[in-house]
């Protein structure tokens, strides 16, 4: 099913079991081409990383343009499971891909400029980015991401999560937390001196982690910048009305490390007893005044008071940390379709090309 050689395109793509056809031109890939013609296509990252893409080719030729082995085991390769991000065609094709129904019709993405309009500090590698925009960016849902160019200053785009609803954000305006990643060629850039009015070029909306309809209860589990999306998913929910059992657990190092806390207040006012906010914190020195849970946030998924194998369960933050959240989910009974995640990835975490 793998094509070395072959013409350019176009090429039809048949999407089972959905019944969409799309074409895909030359010089997209197969993700680039579901996205633009509106399609609710998994994903989370856009790079080969993420895996949320993998759809099964059924028919047809394509070329990898990297390794799926990255992300795909064995028996996934072997059965046909390919990454849409990460396929370029060589014939037309046909795929199998489950879509995922978004609480809205997804809007397109779209390049729009604008300037920093104004940076806070939360933490010592951590910074809220405000950015004014020209014109709106498309109306996006809570809990998905943009990409932020830098004309002269990066290469390629960084991928950041909104970090307010768009009930929350200021009209012609959006709001990123940037974490500085050591040896990171952007966030060095943007943490080394005061960037405002510098300009930037915003694309999207991205991503397929919103809030999906239920009356399961919800465990939410961040750590890092993941707040971002966890934060913007839970002012939405606080805006219709509590009606699900909310638990959020959020990992930090030490009492520093925290941040957003007076935003979990007002949530959880507005709450009506059904949302607690539990930071966990790993390196907090042991003669400090902390008393709250110290350890693994992963240490008390299992704990957390909720009816796991019925609840729902929202996952952002770094690769390790997911990855062993859903093992331990799913062992306590937690079905894989109800666990949504966010992978959030930095230049170490890119496949090698």
């Amino acid at each position: 099913m793998f094509g070395l050689f072959a013409s350019k395109g176009p090429f039809n793509v048949n999407i089972s079991p959905s019944g969409d056809k799309i074409e895909v031109k030359a010089g997209e890939n197969l993700l680039q081409a579901a996205l633009s013609r509106g399609l609710a296509f998994p994903h989370n990252c856009r790079v080969g990383s993420c895996g949320q893409c993998k759809c099964k080719l059924v028919k047809g030729k394509i070329k990898p343009l990297s390794d799926f082995s990255y992300v795909l085991d064995g028996n996934e390769i072997d059965s046909g499971m390919i990454l849409a991000c990460q396929t370029s065609l060589r014939s037309d094709v046909e795929i199998n891909v489950q879509f995922d129904t978004p609480p809205k019709v997804l809007s397109q993405p779209k390049t729009i400029e604008g300037v920093i309009s104004n940076i806070r500090v939360l933490t010592h590698d951590i910074q809220e980015v405000s950015i004014k925009l020209d014109e709106p960016i498309p109306g996006y849902l809570a809990g998905q991401y943009a990409e932020l160019s830098i004309p002269g200053v990066i290469e390629k785009p960084r991928s950041y999560s909104f970090a307010a609803s768009p009930d929350n954000e200021v009209p012609g305006r959006i709001t990123f937390f940037v974490r500085h990643v050591l040896g990171g060629e952007f966030t060095t850039w943007l943490h080394s001196q005061s960037r405002e009015s510098h300009p930037v070029k915003i694309t999207g909306p991205f991503g397929s982690f919103w809030l999906r309809e239920s009356d399961a209860p919800i465990l939410c589990i961040a750590g890092g910048s993941g707040m971002a999306p966890i934060k913007a998913l839970l002012e939405q929910i606080s805006k219709q009305g509590f009606s699900r059992r909310v638990i959020y657990l959020f990992g930090a190092r030490t009492q520093d490390d925290l941040y957003c806390i007076d935003d979990m207040k007002e949530i959880k006012q507005r709450g009506n007893g059904h949302f607690s906010f539990i930071p966990v914190l790993s390196r907090e020195p042991e003669d400090s005044d902390w008393t709250g849970l110290r350890g693994l946030i992963t240490d008390y998924i299992l704990p957390s008071a909720l009816d796991i194998p019925n609840a729902h369960a929202y996952l952002c933050g770094p690769p390790g940390m997911i990855d062993s959240a859903i093992q331990i989910l799913i062992s306590g009974g937690m079905q894989n379709e109800n666990i949504f995640y966010d992978k959030f990835l930095d230049a170490s975490h890119m496949p090698k090309n």
